[in-house]
């Protein structure tokens, strides 16, 4: 089969630090040509993964109009040019309005919430011809009120290239890994992390301007280097493994509805629980009592730190490898394609 996969132009595919979909991506393709099919991709021009043919978006910009004109006749070129039996698009779904009506089967996936209005309009042209992805449940369930057909595949993670730990110190810290904004509860996580004494260690990126630089100055970085409180800045792949593995629990107390968060995937395949907020699709990645918690105020956190030792921690690499898995996941798209193209 040939598919034709796309990605936001904003990142190269995969990304050279931070970008999750783009990650996303790059596991799908190599997964599918592991599978004998032949891949082709339309990305950031800086792209190396491993297709048969990349096209370089011509807009670099997804929220400008005229780099979203440009990028309709690039997939529209790519389309002509590689002669897809699918495609499937992790971009913008404006993208795909030259070949929206034709029968050629396309599937558009969601990692943010979806705009009911452009899901009905999409949904009305194509037919049949178009399938929608969430990375969720929770994602889904919003898309089926705009229409269409929707399927739940969700992110997925190399649970290989993660370092099962079975066993942390009793002194082991808490890790928040995310960025630094409020709706992440970075914050929250200090709070808890002071009141049940514990290390925390943050990582990830945070931003100088705007609500988010009055959010780091005013109520993270002053509680820096006090009570046990670290940040040490964003982490590659290796950091990451480290960081996680050596975690008593990941704690990231969100304050939104987290369509799919890798890193959750990511704490799980190191065998490290999730302390989170039972919001969007945490209920959906975390099994009450058996990966984590999911709590309801910090009082509840600090007393679910105390059962962090409950936790069975091959138990959570299990249930990265069963659900999460890059293996599973490309299965389960190949699984689409193939009811699309039959």
């Amino acid at each position: 089969m040939k598919i034709l996969l796309t990605a936001d132009p904003e990142l190269p595919v995969p990304p050279k630090l931070y970008g999750g979909i783009e990650r996303i991506v790059d596991l799908l393709v190599a997964g599918l040509q592991n599978r004998g099919h032949e891949v082709a991709l339309v990305a950031h021009p800086e792209s190396t993964s491993s297709v048969s043919k990349l096209f370089p978006w011509g807009g670099m910009r997804s929220q400008n109009k005229l780099d979203t004109l440009q990028n309709m006749i690039t997939l529209w070129s790519a389309v002509k040019s590689f002669k897809p039996d699918v495609v499937h698009s992790f971009s913008r779904i404006f993208y795909m309005l030259p070949i929206l009506r034709s029968p050629l089967p396309k599937i558009m996936s969601y990692q943010r919430r979806p705009s009911d209005r452009t899901v009905k309009l999409a949904a009305q042209i194509a037919g049949k011809s178009l399938t929608f992805t969430g990375c969720s449940d929770s994602i889904c369930k919003i898309g089926r009120n705009a229409g269409g057909t929707w399927q739940t595949i969700y992110n997925c993670v190399e649970p290989e290239k993660y370092t099962f730990q079975g066993k942390v110190d009793a002194d082991a810290p808490l890790v928040f890994l995310s960025r630094i904004e409020r709706i992440k509860g970075a914050h929250t996580a200090i709070a808890i992390a002071k009141k049940c004494d514990k290390k925390l260690i943050i990582a990830g990126n945070y931003s100088q301007t705007g609500e988010e630089g009055k959010y780091w100055r005013e109520e993270i970085e002053p509680q820096l280097g006090k009570n046990r409180i670290e940040y040490i800045g964003t982490v590659n792949d290796e950091q990451k493994n480290n960081l996680l593995g050596q975690a008593s629990a990941m704690l990231v107390p969100i304050e939104w509805d987290e369509p799919f968060g890798i890193v959750f995937a990511e704490a799980l395949a190191c065998g490290t629980p999730v302390i989170s907020c039972p919001r969007g699709s945490l209920p959906e990645i975390v099994r009450e009592g058996v990966d984590g918690y999911l709590i309801t105020s910090i009082d509840d956190a600090v007393n679910k730190v105390h059962q962090l030792d409950q936790i069975d921690r091959h138990d959570c690499r299990q249930r990265a490898i069963e659900y999460f898995s890059s293996d599973v996941i490309v299965e389960q798209y190949q699984q689409l394609y193939m009811s699309k193209f039959l």
